[in-house]
């Protein structure tokens, strides 16, 4: 439930920006936007092995009784070291990162300057960013939720304040909502750094040739290569959907940007159990390679128990948004902008974001499962074959439907998930 009311604030951010830009400017302001918002997916999601690894590894270490030792503190040490150093390389890289996507991706010169005046300004919150990323998986493998929530919850609404102050009543216009992000990132990190180091009285090692050094670095490292393969291949779906899109005009891209913020709006509730997998599938895990369980401070779980729990909630909460999106699925757009282009395009997409919620809560719920595993391999491989789909069923049909195409790869891209890692977990044997 901390997880949930945390992740709620998430999409609200998305959403608010959005209709900020929506109502202050037009279809190319939206779409600028958009793009802007592309470019850090392009580069954060590179990262979410941050989050990913840190949790599952902690969760593990967690459950074998050694929250007591230095062991829990060490992985939040390497986690955000790693976090400081990719900060680093993504200022170094970032004109060169953002004039080469620009070029690449097709948009009118009203969206890319929106985009590019969005980027500069916050990209400067990228060491608060990636650390947050550590930090946050660190409280879920911790099982403090709580703590998480009050971080997300924090940022969030900072967030979404400062970003309407800004671009309402200061001549920042659009571009008030990168000077928000920026300031909700920092004060974010603040509140983490505070956490951990007056709530869990835990000052991140000083040790530190000792905690980056290859052999303390190795098992994380390995993990983290597969999640940052499995990331590269959430680029190509996700920043594919959105450029593929950019082809077919403004009010198209406009269009799909508000409906994939719709669909995100949902996962952002289901994460909330994919994170209760990672943090008690790792637990149960870590509990059952302690050789003396007098050790253990509670009664150990069983996986399959949890997996099942899981995915009763799972399909509950896809059933009850596929309700809401048939109901109301027309509001929610209009909410988000009163552009009557963009509202008369967004009619013919209603039946995807309602057939979306069920497929996308299983997808979901096996990532935190196989997180909580910390099975790198098999995410890896389940999301390279998903974004291979995408791009062949994309291909194969944007001839015959145009855009429809790039939703229905992405509707085939998240059915290959399941099945791939649905098949994969007996093999496990966990």
């Amino acid at each position: 439930m901390p997880s949930i009311l945390a992740n709620f604030t998430i999409p609200l951010v998305g959403i608010v920006d959005t209709a900020i830009v929506g109502h202050l400017s037009d279809a190319a302001a939206i779409g600028g936007i958009a793009i802007g918002t592309m470019l850090f997916d392009l580069l954060y999601w590179n990262f979410g092995f941050l989050r990913i690894s840190t949790s599952g590894l902690t969760a593990q270490a967690f459950g074998r009784g050694t929250e007591e030792n230095d062991e829990c503190g060490k992985i939040l040490s390497q986690s955000v070291s790693i976090a400081l150093i990719g900060a680093l390389f993504v200022w170094a890289i970032q004109w060169f990162f953002v004039t080469a996507v620009l070029a690449i991706v097709p948009c009118s010169p009203e969206v890319a300057e929106v985009a590019r005046s969005y980027f500069f300004v916050r990209i400067w919150a990228a060491p608060a960013t990636l650390s947050l990323m550590a930090v946050k998986g660190w409280f879920i493998g911790m099982q403090d939720a709580k703590s998480a929530m009050a971080v997300d919850i924090v940022v969030n609404v900072i967030n979404m304040a400062a970003s309407y102050c800004l671009a309402v009543y200061t001549p920042l216009g659009v571009v008030g909502v990168a000077w928000g992000t920026l300031i909700a990132q920092y004060s974010g990190l603040i509140l983490a750094a505070l956490i951990v180091v007056i709530g869990y009285r835990l000052r991140v090692t000083g040790h530190w040739k000792e905690v980056l050094r290859w052999s303390e670095l190795r098992h994380m490292m390995a993990l983290n290569g597969n999640l940052f393969i499995r990331s590269l291949c959430f680029m190509v779906v996700y920043v594919g959907f959105t450029s593929m899109a950019s082809r077919y005009g403004d009010t198209e891209l406009a269009v799909s940007s508000i409906i994939m913020k719709l669909f995100m709006f949902f996962s952002y509730f289901v994460d909330g159990f994919a994170y209760a997998g990672e943090a008690l599938v790792g637990k149960a895990i870590g509990e059952s390679k302690v050789e003396n369980p007098k050790v253990l401070t509670s009664t150990p779980i069983k996986v399959e128990s949890v997996v099942r729990a899981l995915f009763y909630w799972a399909i509950g909460v896809g059933l009850v948004f596929t309700v809401i999106y048939a109901v109301w699925g027309q509001d929610c757009i209009a909410l988000m902008t009163n552009d009557a282009t963009v509202l008369a395009a967004a009619k013919k997409y209603m039946g995807w974001l309602i057939a979306m919620p069920i497929v996308s809560a299983l997808a979901f719920m096996w990532d935190g499962i196989y997180v909580g595993a910390t099975a790198g391999v098999p995410i890896r491989n389940a999301m390279i074959w998903a974004a291979v789909g995408f791009v062949l069923l994309y291909v194969a049909t944007y001839r015959w439907v145009g855009v429809q195409a790039l939703y229905i790869a992405y509707f085939a891209h998240l059915i290959a998930r399941v099945i791939y890692l649905s098949v994969k977990w007996e093999k496990l044997r966990i």
